[in-house]
């Protein structure tokens, strides 16, 4: 199997940086640590400033991490209390992981904090968009749509991940589709959360019992 290392032209390595970012807003930990698995075991020559992640600490920290994260995203309101905490760290995280794909070389400071950039906003954007959909999806009395939503983040970053390491131009195309969606998404989400918050409001408020909220 070739190494990754002949791939790392400046697409790919845009695409890597893309992927972490984007990944650390959803499922951090299953980035972190698949990225650090895949270095560990030598199916792909990671970047130098990603080799952190396959050291054998990092990769029991962010395994550990990964699993509690896996089932705590399965559970109704505990997915969203779990987003929330981790506001202040997957946005950051998603910056350091992007701009590490440019940051061991010293020639590459500009490209590293362009990739910093474009990691924090990715992460900002798919944080947001989990936050809203799962907060949308916990207003439904059955606990089955938020597993079948969870389930389906879960193979989607690695989807993701594998697609930018692979088929980086396609990565880019569906990442793009995936930004437009997630905006798209948020905005009607958004407004449902609103009406929800409002009926809830009347409701508790001795005005009439809110239409289709149990």
């Amino acid at each position: 199997m070739d190494s990754f290392a002949h791939l790392l032209d400046a697409p790919q390595l845009l695409a890597l940086a893309a992927a972490l970012g984007w990944a650390s807003g959803i499922r951090l930990y299953a980035a972190v640590f698949l990225v650090g698995a895949t270095g560990y075991l030598g199916l792909i020559d990671l970047p130098q400033g990603l080799k952190i992640l396959q050291h054998p600490g990092v990769l029991a920290s962010s395994g550990f991490m990964f699993a509690v994260e896996f089932f705590a995203d399965k559970v109704p309101w505990i997915d969203s209390i779990w987003d929330a905490v981790h506001t202040v760290i997957r946005i950051p995280a998603g910056a350091a992981l992007a701009a590490g794909v440019f940051g061991a070389s010293g020639d590459s400071h500009a490209m590293a904090w362009i990739a910093a950039l474009l990691g924090g906003s990715l992460a900002a954007t798919s944080h947001a968009a989990k936050m809203t959909t799962r907060a949308a999806v916990n207003t439904s009395p059955e606990p089955f749509s938020n597993l079948i939503v969870s389930l389906f983040e879960d193979g989607f970053v690695v989807f993701m991940l594998w697609l930018a390491a692979t088929h980086p131009v396609i990565f880019a195309i569906v990442l793009v589709v995936t930004i437009v969606l997630s905006i798209v998404l948020m905005v009607v989400l958004v407004k449902f959360l609103r009406m929800v918050i409002d009926q809830l409001r009347k409701f508790f408020g001795g005005g009439h019992a809110p239409q289709g909220i149990r």
